[in-house]
């Protein structure tokens, strides 16, 4: 078959048949009903052909779970009603655990939603992914960053297509707090720490909450921490080298960032409100993290975008609202505003026309506006409307990556090696805040570098 989607197909769908395409979910995705054909203007949706007699499955997987899964499959809902495809979705949180396993034993659904590129670059070395289609390919080339094709990108081949995307790095906060107590948003990490040092000096909280708990991947918010900084402190070419292994990981510039982010997470006197003291951090959830915010048992928290999930229903999140979130800072005042962030990516491990269809549709700006207006999620393309963005962060979010002048890297432990980016760092810093020295803990994760 041509690696490009055919498109010979015009669509003459049926609506009664459309009327009996399902939505098939799995796992924790929980029921959503089949839109009703009538309701859906299948003309955008021609360009991907019929597919109604044949009414193939194109099976999916990935960590997406519970909600957000929900959300993911609404996304995709009028795309199977207009072509006749059945998308099967089962989320797991521990797919990316499960997925080299099942790619190995030929067991691996026909299409794999990636959250790390380490680990797209594995399965893609292995022989388990199919590159993009040409259509795919265009998509991405109209809709993303040169940046953002590299990280879908193995050895000059292109194995997948970015899919939705986050800003990592937001301070969260209490703007009620902030106007009662004069507090400003800092314009640089030094202000940073003179704001934390004055909350402290007040003595009725501590001024961060911090959570690390993830289950098996837990400590992946401590990295994010140390990403920040690395990138902040010495800027994107030490941050490309220390992510790519041109430099080790203990070169005494990551362990300089690693003494700076103890500052605040080793010390007793920063952490952690609402929970306890340092020895706290790794038994909190990364979901309730922030939460003690609101209830004015600390005052700072630094996690994603997509925290903005985690709130208790009711909290308006808004510059006036219960929460709200700035960057973390620059170094200095007037330093480019460097971010980082994370996404998923699409792999397909099997070939057929309607995975192609499926994977096209994916990458179009047309799903990436469908599925950033459900909330919850945005996405780096080119075409996303900021007004579909459900709250101001978001929206936010999505000016900052289309800004060109945004300084953009992906989440390091994310681009490292699987056995050290989701493995020794993540374990390392778990011992590092658990008391652990900065010099064994690079060390450790140093020493465990695949060779090459």
């Amino acid at each position: 078959m041509s690696s490009t989607l055919h498109r010979r197909r015009r669509l003459v769908f049926p609506l009664a048949a459309a009327s009996a395409v399902a939505l098939t979910l799995a796992g924790c995705t929980g029921d959503i009903a089949a839109e009703d054909a009538a309701d859906v203007d299948c003309s955008d949706f021609e360009q991907y052909g019929d597919f109604s007699e044949e009414s193939p499955e194109v099976t999916v997987g990935g960590t997406i779970v519970e909600q957000e899964a929900d959300n993911l499959v609404a996304s995709w809902a009028d795309f199977q009603t207009c072509t006749g495809i059945t998308i099967s979705y089962q989320g797991s949180q521990e797919f990316e655990a499960q997925i080299p396993v099942q790619a190995e034993g030929g067991n691996a659904p026909d299409i794999g939603i990636i959250p790390q590129p380490g680990l797209l670059a594995r399965l893609a070395s292995g022989g388990y992914l199919k590159p993009v289609p040409a259509s795919v390919e265009e998509n991405i080339d109209s809709g993303w960053t040169e940046d953002w094709k590299k990280y879908g990108t193995v050895d000059d081949t292109v194995y997948a297509a970015p899919l939705m995307a986050s800003i990592k790095g937001y301070i969260w906060y209490s703007p009620a707090e902030f106007e009662e107590k004069g507090y400003e948003v800092p314009k640089s990490i030094g202000e940073l720490n003179e704001l934390a040092a004055t909350i402290a000096a007040e003595g009725d909280h501590k001024p961060w909450c911090v959570g690390f708990g993830s289950g098996e991947a837990t400590g992946w918010p401590g990295t994010d921490w140390i990403e920040d900084y690395v990138l902040r402190m010495h800027g994107t070419e030490v941050y490309d080298q220390w992510t790519t292994h041109q430099i080790p990981f203990n070169d005494p510039r990551i362990v300089e960032a690693f003494d700076a982010v103890g500052e605040v997470l080793k010390n007793p006197d920063m952490v952690n409100g609402g929970f306890g003291g340092v020895d706290s951090i790794v038994g909190t959830t990364f979901n309730d993290g922030g939460k003690p915010i609101l209830d004015g048992e600390c005052s700072l928290h630094h996690q994603a975008t997509f925290y903005e999930a985690q709130w208790p229903e009711g909290t308006e999140v808004a510059e006036d609202g219960d929460v709200y979130a700035f960057l973390l800072p620059p170094m200095n005042e007037g330093d480019e505003q460097a971010v980082t962030g994370a996404g998923e990516f699409v792999a397909a491990f099997t070939e057929g026309e309607e995975i192609d269809a499926f994977r096209t549709y994916l990458s179009s700006p047309e799903w990436a506006n469908t599925r950033t207006s459900l909330g919850g999620n945005i996405s780096a393309n080119k075409g996303v409307d900021p007004a579909n963005g459900q709250s101001p962060i978001l929206q936010q979010s999505i000016e900052i990556l289309q800004d060109p002048n945004t300084v953009f890297r992906f989440d390091g432990s994310d681009l490292m090696p699987g056995a050290v980016g989701a493995g020794s760092f993540w374990k390392g810093i778990v011992g590092w805040v658990s008391g652990d020295s900065t010099q064994q803990t690079v060390d450790a994760v140093e020493s465990s570098w695949p060779q090459q």
